[in-house]
């Protein structure tokens, strides 16, 4: 592959709902510019991109892949870097490390299936991280896709920005061309995406003077001088309309609307065309980061003239193509057999090769310019979100913002001694997908696995599997009750024993109630008068009340918000010992535990809820129905409303399925630990039978 400078990138990240098409886009842009000889298949597992043995079974993309492009432009060649993305949310990690890098995005929407979640998400997307963007309409060979229908309804959802490019041309129900609204000029399709000039067909007039009145008063609003000559009705110049388009189309003031089939290929070369002309170059944008010494945030351009700097936007971690950094360079020139200085790591990296990836093909290159997206394989200690620069150049660079995973489940090895393996497995996959997390449950004997919803922790389970030859079991976890008690009680408890020569005796009076603090296991005090118990052992006392803490005698949870009192007791001047006090008190609060009243406690979360508005009936219904308390309602001013609510944690146990299922998939959520409350009776009873035959069992 040749070497592109800065000013000859374009870096553009494919967004949209799961099955809509990007796949089959980047497929066609590699076909129409001369990577592959034929068009790859998604059911027939062909495809550049989703080259994975799941995504493959599947017949959907599971990780964002690069599939770069080269293409002749009006003013030169250039790179397209594409991102092929999945469209399920599952896997939004892998979005949202591909956004980080690109600088511009194509949000993909197939016409007859119109506006769908994955659309609106993608928007809200590019808003938040300032993309200039493009909408790609592609299944118009679809004799029942309705281009204009669907333009009407892109409007009412995304405002006055959506700026139609193309108006269909279409014969017999069959999709054979367009109307190139700048250039008011018809084009039909020859082989795939050529075409040819030709009339403008009398039915397309309507809709493309609707078209073209929109587009030249988006003109007309780039500058006061252009609002004149509008008002005056004087034309714009084909070459006024374009550079007027370009400053806000690279602005994100204005999204263009194009057209084509995936299947055909057509409509590919116009779109090519569009991303030349109107997407920017990293040469005009900015990177913020942070100055290593200083800690003084600054804006950086991409230049080449810099010193070198890079940052980790991705890792790979496949069994069979190798270890893999994916990295943007942001200033200065990459070149191999060179070292660098990992700045977030404090570590020397060394650089064998350059490489560019294109799905799983790694091609060798001789350097890499500010811009461009790149691999280093096998880096020692290199993990994404990582920043790379020179050692004169020790800065850090904000890395991809990724979902927290908040869906968890536990699991456990189907086969004994599987347990390390699974382990070195599991971490090969949490390097390759951040939102992956492993974390160990000591407390409840179990480790547990976090994503961001059930399909994606199904698929590391068949990951570990195909890949690494390990079976793992998911189950539902267990939850983190707490015992406490609701009255005192005074009990006397008695350690006597004998058996030749010193014997054991330890004899105490305690009063046991609740603290208050369900923060603390308990408070311990003395209230002993005139010696009946020496004070040192008032310590083995409290030890004999701490070890019972850890397992109530409830259901064996731990123990919480209790107070002992030591009131009196007896000893023996030869056979009382630190042990048997310690007895005695551990016979006295099981005794007066069972007295006083005893509760479990379950973890309380604090939830929040964003969903379009329409479904806060829903969410609230739903809520209530898993014991949640609805605390408030706030709107985020952008069509959809937070609802802030407490719940058992125990009751979110499939949570964002339900959620997803209620709301399309536009519904999120996130939820923090609060505190312990008392459970209702049936749950309680519940629990302790379950428990009771778990600790019996054990």
């Amino acid at each position: 592959m040749n070497v592109y400078s800065t000013k000859q990138l374009r870096n553009v990240v494919l967004l949209g709902h799961g099955g809509a098409g990007k796949t089959t886009v980047a497929e066609a842009l590699a076909l129409v510019t001369g990577v592959t000889k034929r068009l790859g298949s998604v059911p027939d597992g062909t495809t550049i991109s989703d080259y994975d043995k799941e995504e493959i079974k599947r017949q959907f993309s599971i990780s964002a892949s690069v599939v770069p492009v080269e293409y002749e432009g009006e003013s030169g060649p250039i790179k397209i870097n594409v991102l092929d993305t999945p469209g399920y949310f599952d896997f939004v990690g892998e979005v949202e490390e591909a956004v980080s890098v690109a600088d511009a995005a194509i949000i993909v929407v197939n016409c007859k299936a119109g506006i769908e979640p994955g659309t609106i998400k993608a928007w809200k997307l590019c808003e938040e991280m300032k993309l200039p963007r493009l909408i790609f309409v592609t299944n118009m060979d679809d004799d029942q896709a309705s281009f204009r229908e669907l333009l009407l309804k892109l409007e009412t959802q995304f405002g006055r920005k959506i700026a139609p490019f193309q108006v269909p041309i279409r014969e017999n129900e069959k999709f054979v061309g367009f109307v190139n609204v700048v250039k008011m000029e018809g084009r039909r399709f020859t082989n795939m995406s050529e075409y040819v000039q030709c009339d403008i067909p009398d039915y397309a007039e309507k809709n493309l003077a609707i078209a073209r009145d929109a587009l030249i008063e988006a003109v007309a609003e780039t500058n006061e001088d252009y609002m004149e000559r509008y008002f005056s009705g004087d034309e714009f110049t084909t070459e006024e309309i374009q550079g007027a388009l370009r400053e806000f189309v690279s602005k994100g003031e204005m999204v263009p609307v194009i057209m084509g089939s995936g299947i055909h290929a057509q409509g590919f070369s116009y779109l090519l065309q569009v991303i030349d002309k109107y997407f920017p170059s990293p040469e005009n944008l900015q990177c913020t980061g942070v100055d290593a010494g200083t800690g003084e945030h600054f804006y950086t351009g991409y230049n080449e003239e810099s010193a070198r700097s890079a940052k980790i936007w991705k890792t790979v971690v496949d069994p069979f193509i190798g270890r893999y950094s994916l990295l943007k360079v942001v200033t200065g020139t990459l070149t191999p057999d060179t070292q660098i200085y990992n700045v977030s790591r404090d570590a020397v990296e060394k650089i064998a090769k350059l490489y560019v990836l294109r799905g799983k093909d790694a091609i060798e290159v001789k350097e890499l310019h500010a811009g461009d997206i790149g691999a280093l394989a096998k880096l020692t200690v290199t993990e994404t979100g990582d920043t790379m620069a020179s050692t004169n150049a020790r800065v850090l660079y904000d890395g991809p913002k990724l979902s927290k995973p908040y869906t968890y489940k536990a699991y456990s090895a189907k086969t004994k001694g599987d347990e390390d393996k699974i382990s070195q497995a599991l971490s090969r996959l949490t390097e390759e997908d951040p939102t992956l997390k492993v974390v160990t449950d000591t407390e409840n004997r179990q480790t547990l696995l976090y994503g961001i919803g059930d399909q994606q922790l199904d698929i590391v389970v068949s990951k570990l599997a195909e890949r690494y030859k390990v079976a793992v079991e998911l189950r539902k976890p267990k939850f983190a009750f707490r015992e406490t008690i609701r009255r005192k009680v005074t009990e006397a408890g008695r350690y006597k024993k004998q058996s030749g020569g010193h014997g054991q005796f330890g004899d105490v009076k305690m009063e046991f109630g609740p603290s208050g603090d369900l923060e603390t296991p308990y408070v311990f005090e003395e209230q002993v008068f005139g010696g009946a118990v020496p004070k040192n052992y008032f310590p083995a006392v409290e030890k004999g009340v701490a070890d019972c803490c850890l397992k109530g005698p409830l259901a064996g949870y731990p123990v919480v918000g209790l107070k002992a009192v030591l009131l009196d007791g007896s000893y023996h001047p030869v056979d009382s010992s630190e042990l048997a006090f310690k007895m005695a008190a551990n016979i006295a609060f099981k005794k007066a535990f069972m007295e006083a009243q005893p509760v479990l406690l379950e973890p309380i979360v604090s939830l929040k809820v964003n969903a379009p508005d329409q479904f806060t009936g829903d969410i609230m219904g739903d809520l209530n129905r898993r014991r949640g308390r609805v605390l408030g309602m706030d709107s985020d001013h952008n069509g959809s409303t937070v609802v802030s609510a407490d719940i058992p944690a125990s009751e979110l146990y499939g949570y964002g399925t339900e959620l997803r299922s209620m709301t399309g998939g536009l519904g999120t959520f996130e939820y923090e630990f609060s505190r312990y409350e008392q459970c209702p009776g049936d749950v309680q009873a519940k629990e302790v039978e379950s428990r009771a035959a778990e600790l019996a069992e054990d």
